[in-house]
């Protein structure tokens, strides 16, 4: 090899590993300054006492949601909103509550999913990067009107209903065998919907664009990987607005749930090719249907 093609050579390895460092340290860096300016501008919520107070029954729960909800998406490639918010609302939590605190936790347990993911290389970046964008739109508008525009409470039943088509969806979805690929078309509109979708819900990026994805044929390894990194940057987009709208509330919440969530993070990217997902499927979307009926049985 001449030594031109060989500086060549060097150099193209160079980019290649500066990009997949990248990876790791864009979400670092992101979740690092979120945490410092929460810490920063709530400091008055966040004394030692309060704390040491917060440490209870409603705690441990929510740390059980967010070790499960977790398990769900990273091995289903969906269902961490559906999941989560559908068990919050169910406990009690009401609706704006719920989805800020689900995606406020979403940027450090998506951030722990994707570099995980990543790790275990299931991510086409390509498919990742299409999807950003538009989802990220997507998801400032639905939080945007849910933290200021729209009441929660009112929403509430409504949310539990779009939790059962969630669950159908997802159970639908599972079922169905492997589909010859066909090319996805309109990939920009299916995030803007996916990102609008889950943050008014407070879930719905998973069921939504991993299903439709996968619907059309896609590898389903490449696809839920690809679909949980793009799912920090909307999720980062919604947990921001979200704060700046509406403040922090139910901090146990979040803390519960991202502690969950990034402890299941990598168990979750590990089994996605080890477990029967049929199975799986149906068992959590009988689960979400039964929870959100729950939610309309007590709010009626």
């Amino acid at each position: 090899m001449s030594t031109e093609n060989l500086e060549r050579v060097t150099i193209l390895e160079t980019q290649h590993k500066i990009k997949g460092k990248l990876w790791y340290l864009i979400p670092i860096v992101l979740l690092l300054g979120l945490l410092l300016i929460i810490l920063f501008n709530y400091q008055d919520s966040f004394t030692v006492s309060k704390i040491l107070d917060g440490f209870n029954g409603d705690f441990v729960i929510y740390l059980l949601i967010g070790i499960f909800a977790q398990l769900v998406d990273g091995t289903l490639g969906m269902g961490y909103g559906a999941t989560s918010t559908s068990f919050l609302l169910s406990f009690g939590v009401n609706p704006a509550t719920s989805s800020m605190g689900v995606h406020v936790a979403e940027m450090f347990t998506t951030g722990a999913s994707a570099l995980s993911h990543y790790k275990f290389k299931n991510i086409n970046k390509k498919l990742a990067i299409n999807l950003i964008v538009p989802g990220v739109i997507g998801s400032i508008i639905g939080a945007y009107l849910l933290a200021d525009v729209i009441d929660g409470k009112a929403i509430k039943p409504y949310i539990a209903i779009y939790m059962i088509i969630l669950a159908l969806i997802i159970i639908v979805k599972g079922l169905r065998k492997n589909i010859k690929k066909k090319k996805t078309k309109q990939l920009g509109i299916l995030a803007i919907f996916g990102g609008f979708m889950d943050s008014i819900g407070g879930g719905g990026w998973g069921p939504i664009v991993t299903s439709t994805l996968m619907g059309r044929g896609r590898d389903a390894r490449y696809t839920i990987g690809s679909v949980n990194a793009a799912e920090f940057a909307i999720s980062f987009a919604s947990g921001i607005t979200f704060v700046l709208f509406d403040g922090i509330s139910g901090w146990r919440v979040i803390a519960g749930l991202v502690i969950g969530g990034v402890v299941a993070a990598p168990l979750g990217a590990y089994l996605v090719n080890k477990i029967p997902r049929k199975p799986i499927t149906v068992l959590v979307g009988l689960l979400l249907i039964f929870l959100s009926l729950r939610t309309l049985v007590k709010f009626f």
